[in-house]
């Protein structure tokens, strides 16, 4: 079966090509036959009651600096399309809200992958917690003598905004740290959401693993180890990549999740594992497929368009 796609992205010109989970799952539709259309999220155009994406015909290859061409730029009916990716990275904001709005207009005629209302309402920091038997201690506030209550029984706390990415903005207060009040006067003037604050779990020092789930099946696990230096595991700030094998409890998480991803229409989800505790279930643009199958797992990405030909078909 041959798909006509589009893929809904930041600019192609500016991404890790070794990392990217998108390039991935393009080189992946490319070897299959099927034909990609790229567009940014400023491309679209809504007109009359038709979603309208202004890009390019793309071709991808796994070589840094040389990795994507464009020709036949065009403007195209995105309900004339099988399949639309939504891969933008967040943040989270309006901008990227907008978006979804927009491509529910066409959504399921056009399959788009994850469903946008649903990326929409389950944002990572949001959707976890509806598992909270699954999470460590948790407090979504903006207050400050919560925080400080919070910090008097658990001690050693984690504070990160509600809608960043990337561990930006996350920092632990440990016992006897003076800062805390400062930082939420600071968090108070960056953003104007509540923000989460858990407890800090030790087992991060072995790694906070990224579990890949394919329509609510496990596709694959990587372990990212922070730095030494560092509180966070994020690969862009020094954490380090390492094979680790599934846990009972890993897919005893996984079990009571696959349900609800899969009624939500979530395809392609990334969920973060701390010790026996989820810390995020990622929606809008997962990733770790490279890492997966550099470190021995499957493709992924293979995973994902067997997934979306079915649904298709």
């Amino acid at each position: 079966m041959t798909l006509k796609i589009a893929c809904q992205m930041d600019p192609i010109d500016s991404i890790d090509v070794p990392g990217d989970s998108t390039l991935a799952m393009l080189l992946a539709a490319q070897d299959r036959g099927h034909d990609i259309f790229y567009y940014t999220p400023t491309d679209l155009t809504l007109r009359d009651g038709r979603l309208l994406a202004r890009g390019a015909t793309l071709t991808v290859r796994d070589e840094p600096g040389n990795h994507f061409d464009l020709s036949n730029h065009r403007v195209v009916d995105l309900s004339d399309l099988d399949v639309v990716l939504l891969r933008q990275d967040p943040p989270f904001d309006m901008s990227y809200i907008t978006t979804t709005h927009l491509l529910d207009r066409i959504h399921p005629k056009t399959l788009v992958v994850n469903d946008p209302s649903h990326v929409r309402n389950a944002p990572e920091k949001i959707f976890v917690l509806d598992f909270p038997e699954l999470m460590p201690p948790t407090l979504v506030t903006r207050n400050l003598e919560d925080v400080k209550a919070f910090r008097d029984e658990f001690k050693d706390i984690i504070v990160k905004p509600l809608y960043g990415n990337g561990g930006a903005g996350v920092f632990r207060l440990q016992p006897g740290d003076n800062n805390l009040a400062s930082l939420i006067e600071m968090f108070h003037l960056a953003w104007r959401e509540p923000f989460m604050v858990q407890e800090y779990r030790p087992e991060v020092r072995e790694g906070d693993k990224r579990i890949i789930l394919v329509d609510g099946e496990v596709g694959g696990i990587i372990n990212r180890v922070p730095a030494p230096d560092e509180a966070r595991s994020n690969m862009h700030v020094g954490g380090r990549a390492e094979a680790v094998a599934l846990t009972d409890r890993d897919l005893e998480i996984c079990a009571a999740l696959a349900p609800e991803l899969r009624r939500r229409g979530l395809i392609f989800t990334g969920i973060d594992v701390i010790g026996p505790y989820l810390t995020e279930i990622n929606v809008t643009s997962p990733t770790g497929i490279r890492e997966v199958k550099k470190f021995g797992g499957a493709d992924i990405a293979v995973m994902l368009w067997e997934c979306i030909e079915a649904k298709r078909a």
